[in-house]
């Protein structure tokens, strides 16, 4: 390789000469080092090292792609994954160079995304909460972030009014209110985002106004935010939600899995903390002493799900409905769900309480409605009349509203036109009379106005239809009886 200065004598040589071989003799070496050292001083490279030009890589075309899945998946989408949007984008080469290509591009996100620091707690300052769900249980973690103090609770849901409770019962255990409760950003908890800045649900601003603590949200899938309870929700799964000690395997109910969940807290609040190298309680101790202090009138919590009583006095609750009474239509009641029941209380007092029933199901209770259906428990319809006709058969009673109802069961024909000719027969037999032939039509499923004739016509003569009676018991005398034999004829015998 020769060197700048090497360069600047071979040009100043082919200037004087102008023949590559002429000032290769003059410079002691080639006449090819020569032509290529003019083309480079030609070109604008004299001083600088020749280079091969880049090779096209057949991942140049997705390398947009993957870097742009990357961020957006913040760094956890695997080459395995990716993989076939790239063939879907036009990547024709093999998975092996894919994953070659995928490695520097994910390196250097990682190194660009973010640096990270250590957390140094404030005693009183922060408690982190965070829910967990393992083995069908909803799992309340909290964690108070300079003691370390640990608070599980199990619950069936994960909706606002449980959330609020079990944080109320967290301070209560606690013995203080800290300054910043930090959460992630549970759709429970928060009623819109604007500009990423997180609106809490005024129930859960309510529950801080009178605690006093200020609520506050990590940034959107950011779990290094909130490691200390993260970390929580992990121990509490492996360690408490597993068959041994506390019964993991089949607790009998929710208040079993609490009362196991709170003697697993006194266990582990008890032991060092690996990381602070402390007790727990020991430091809680210290801690309350600049915690707030708990308020003395407690907040009224509500205790389920705020519902609208329907014009069916029915409540929907897990895609089901339940019936309250009648009264509470278009009022607001709370349905709370326990182990096996739903229970509907509206003010302070319980006023409805069923079995959980399976999603589109409903549990009815009969004195919600004054006592039970009525005609067999099938719904009845009315029977509006419109026309005079209508109007005058109708005020006939009882009697003629069931031969119209059976008229009309029995599909006849023109029976509008039928009706009108048997109002007309009470000017000619009475009205007393044509009510009991429209009963006896009744019976017999004679619907015409020629049949209400026929049986007004017979009058009395007609016979009566009574029920069939008792069968009638007679002793009947005993005679002698002979065989079939004795009639035979002679010749058989």
């Amino acid at each position: 390789m020769k060197s700048a200065r090497e360069r600047l004598d071979i040009v100043n040589a082919y200037a004087e000469l102008g023949s590559y071989r002429a000032a290769a003799e003059l410079c002691g070496t080639t006449h090819k080092t020569v032509r290529r050292v003019i083309e480079r001083h030609r070109q604008g490279m004299l001083g600088q090292r020749s280079r091969p030009p880049r090779r096209s890589r057949n991942t140049d075309q997705v390398t947009d792609l993957i870097a742009r899945r990357i961020a957006e998946t913040d760094g956890r989408i695997s080459a395995k994954r990716l993989l076939p949007e790239a063939l879907a984008a036009g990547y024709k080469g093999s998975a092996r160079n894919f994953r070659r290509a995928v490695a520097p591009i994910r390196a250097d996100w990682r190194r660009r995304r973010r640096s990270y620091r250590p957390w140094l707690p404030t005693p009183g300052e922060h408690l982190v909460i965070d829910w967990g769900t393992e083995a069908g249980w909803q799992v309340f973690c909290a964690v108070l972030a300079w003691s370390r103090v640990r608070f599980v609770r199990f619950a069936r849901d994960q909706r606002r009014e449980t959330t609020l409770g079990l944080l109320a019962e967290c301070l209560e255990v606690v013995g203080g209110v800290p300054k910043v409760v930090l959460a992630d950003r549970m759709a429970c908890l928060k009623a819109g985002i604007v500009a990423n800045v997180v609106v809490p649900h005024p129930d859960y601003v309510r529950l801080a106004t009178h605690y006093g603590f200020r609520p506050d949200f990590c940034e959107a899938a950011d779990p290094e935010s909130k490691g200390v309870v993260e970390a929580l929700v992990g121990y509490a799964k492996a360690d408490l939600v597993v068959p041994g000690a506390y019964g993991g395997d089949g607790w009998s109910g929710l208040a079993a899995a609490n009362a196991a969940a709170a003697a697993w807290c006194a266990e582990v609040n008890a032991r060092m903390h690996s990381e602070t190298c402390a007790v727990p309680d020991e430091r809680l101790a210290t801690e309350r002493a600049v915690l707030r202090p708990l308020p003395s009138l407690r907040p009224p919590l509500r205790r389920g799900e705020a519902r609208k009583v329907d014009r069916l006095a029915t409540v929907r609750f897990g895609s089901a409905r339940y019936s309250v009474p009648a009264r509470l239509v278009g009022m607001t009641v709370e349905v709370a769900a326990d182990d096996r029941e739903v229970v509907v209380c509206h003010g302070d007092a319980e006023v409805a309480r069923h079995p959980l029933v399976a999603p589109g199901e409903a549990s009815i209770c009969d004195d919600h409605y004054g006592g039970p259906r009525g005609n067999g428990g099938r719904p009845s319809r009315a029977i509006r009349p419109r026309s005079q006709t209508e109007q005058a058969f109708v005020a006939l009673g009882p009697v003629a509203e069931r031969f119209l109802r059976a008229a009309a069961a029995a599909g006849t024909p023109r029976l509008a036109s039928e009706l009108t000719a048997i109002v007309a027969l009470v000017a000619s037999h009475g009205q007393a009379e044509l009510v009991a032939a429209l009963e006896r039509a009744t019976v017999f499923r004679r619907f015409t106005a020629a049949d209400v004739r026929a049986i007004l016509d017979a009058g009395v003569g007609a016979p009566a239809v009574t029920q069939p009676g008792q069968p009638l018991e007679v002793d009947l005398p005993t005679v002698a009886t002979r065989s079939l034999a004795a009639y035979a004829p002679e010749v058989l015998r």
